[in-house]
């Protein structure tokens, strides 16, 4: 689970364990989020074996005030799972507070019992993860710093002013936001919220922010703010407004490699007897899912929307007269 989710489920079973009983309605405007992801926060609780139960009486779920949480003693595969994350992660996704959790990692490993600790230090030798493409962060103090006070603008319901580059209109600019989210996606983190400037809330990517100043002016509404509404069903977080009913279809080279991935929650596949395979999306906006097609060149046809086709095709088109260049 992400960070924020973590803290909502936790503070969630602080909340059923305070005596009385809450109806899902009731957290859901406490935590400020929606009554299905109440919902999903439940099942977690339930996963990992927290008895709530529901008064039907009251309407509502509660704990027994006898209820805690076990003391930490973890198996073999909670440690393994806990300190792979820690020590192999860092090289997939760009990680706040590395040098933190490096060293919270080594206080659980230090505490571990012997036989757990071998095998954990075992099991981790024969483990490699590959380091990916990230975003660079440049500005002065790095990711451990922006993120630091762009956590401290969100929990205080602070307004932000930032400098920053703006690719879509090549030169810096100058935002005040008020800062919802964090949001990690393709590599590199972003900030979420309303932009003064454009008068609606958009996706700030971190390493493009040159300064970040934090005001003493308020904002409210935030707390409303949910990743999922906002994101609807945008290929991968730039929602366009309108949806698509996307049909493309893979040829035989390719075929295993699309269909083993879960690109999109709308996603359905037809795997057909020559090899080939037909998927079918309904996406919000082409923009983002263009730019994932090209990346299989001459191994997808889009059979629709005619849209789509003639933005590939142009773009193909544009690529074929650049590399004809001398």
């Amino acid at each position: 689970m992400k960070s924020n989710r973590i803290n909502r489920v936790i503070q969630i079973l602080t909340t059923l364990q305070s005596g009385r009983s809450y109806a899902v309605g009731d957290l859901s405007k406490l935590f400020g989020t929606s009554r299905r992801t109440i919902f999903r926060d439940m099942k977690e609780l339930q996963a990992i074996g927290v008895p709530y139960h529901y008064n039907t009486k009251s309407g509502g779920y509660a704990i027994g005030p006898d209820f805690f949480l076990p003391p930490i003693n973890l198996n073999l595969q909670e440690a393994l799972s806990l300190l792979l994350l820690v020590h192999k992660a860092p090289n997939q996704i760009q990680l706040p507070f590395k040098k933190s959790a490096l060293l919270a990692a080594l206080k659980i490993e230090n505490n571990l019992p012997a036989k757990v600790r071998q095998s954990c230090n075992t099991a981790m030798q024969s483990v490699t993860a590959k380091a990916t493409a990230q975003a660079l962060i440049r500005q002065a103090g790095g990711l451990d710093k922006t993120f630091s006070q762009l956590q401290k603008a969100i929990v205080n319901k602070r307004k932000i002013n930032i400098r920053y580059h703006s690719l879509y209109e090549s030169k810096i600019i100058d935002i005040e936001l008020w800062p919802y989210h964090l949001y990690y996606n393709s590599r590199a983190w972003y900030v979420l919220g309303r932009s003064g400037m454009h008068k609606s809330i958009r996706a700030f990517k971190l390493n493009r922010i040159k300064e970040l100043t934090i005001t003493d002016k308020c904002f409210l509404g935030g707390e409303k703010f949910n990743l999922d509404e906002y994101l609807g069903r945008a290929w991968s977080m730039i929602p366009e407004g309108r949806i698509y009913n996307i049909k493309l279809r893979f040829l035989p080279k390719v075929t295993n490699n699309v269909m083993e991935v879960q690109w999109h929650s709308t996603q359905k596949a037809v795997l057909h007897n020559d090899g080939s395979a037909t998927m079918e999306f309904r996406v919000d906006g082409l923009g983002e899912i263009s730019w994932w097609i090209l990346g299989y060149g001459d191994q997808v046809q889009v059979l629709a929307p005619k849209a789509l086709r003639k933005r590939v095709v142009e773009t193909a088109k544009n690529m074929i007269r650049l590399n004809e260049k001398p």
